[in-house]
């Protein structure tokens, strides 16, 4: 079985190796049909500390890393503002 991946907006860089990435994702209401918008934060490990706050990146889903780490970075898709 492949590895899920999905794309994100970095939200802090603060920490060592370490992103935070915000998901977001439209669902449909079951029973109102309304979109609502959701959205998952990720902590995400960055090796090469590569991403800065405001890029959208790609990650996918490892082995744990830590208590709250299971994600790896993949590729920088595009640069945020002030890159």
């Amino acid at each position: 079985m492949a590895a899920k991946t999905l794309q994100g907006t970095v939200t802090s860089d603060k920490m060592n190796k370490t992103v935070t990435v915000v998901v977001a994702r439209r669902k449909k209401h079951p029973k109102y049909g309304k979109y609502i918008n959701l959205s998952t934060k990720y902590h995400v490990h960055d090796e090469k500390e590569a991403s800065k706050e405001g890029d959208i990146v790609l990650i996918q889903e490892c082995k744990p890393i830590s208590k709250s780490k299971s994600w790896v970075l993949v590729d920088v898709i595009k640069k945020g503002a002030g890159e």
